[in-house]
């Protein structure tokens, strides 16, 4: 089971169908914030469909090794972290992330990609990593930044968010350039 000391207040777990209520009631108090970003957020309308993403996450672990953590802070979910699928035959895989409101501005993200690289890179032996975000998404384009991701471009129109396409920034990291 993953789990991962970020500091001395916070964590990443691998999620667990015993954690669904908490991802439930995170996104559920943090609705309006979240949803600038995330498309998934009006599709999370009961607690049973967090504990269907859990339970689909748990099976992409087992088909490909992916992993979704929880960002956990002073022993409350403040957020997640996962892989997208595992491209193989490349050695490469994404990863996304996001908080709640409240606990912005710890640099949990930060802590949290880094060691998510770390584990990437060392563990599973990765190439490539790459990560997405809106354009206008100041926050999100700044952990990228802050960790040395090197800008490869803007993907226009990509992600369908509710009402309107938006554009999206792809950064990528090669474990050639990870100082980690």
């Amino acid at each position: 089971m993953f789990t991962c000391p970020l500091n001395d207040d916070a964590c990443l777990k691998m999620l667990e169908v015993r954690h669904a209520p908490d991802i439930y009631n995170l996104i559920d108090s943090n609705r309006e914030y979240l949803r600038r970003w995330l498309s998934f957020v009006d599709s999370t309308r009961h607690p049973v469909d967090t504990e269907v993403y859990v339970r689909a996450t748990q099976n992409q672990y087992i088909l490909d090794g992916s992993i979704c953590a929880g960002i956990w802070h002073m022993g409350e979910m403040a957020g997640l972290i996962g892989m997208h699928s595992i491209n193989w035959s490349n050695r490469a895989t994404s990863i996304g992330y996001w908080l709640g409101e409240k606990f912005q501005g710890k640099g949990l993200v930060t802590l949290s990609v880094r060691a998510f690289l770390d584990y990437i890179f060392s563990e599973l032996n990765r190439h490539r990593v790459e990560l997405r975000a809106g354009t206008k998404n100041s926050k999100s384009r700044a952990v990228a930044e802050r960790l040395g991701f090197t800008h490869e471009g803007t993907l226009r129109d990509a992600e369908w968010l509710y009402d309107r396409f938006i554009d999206l920034e792809v950064y990528a990291m090669l474990k050639s350039n990870w100082p980690g």
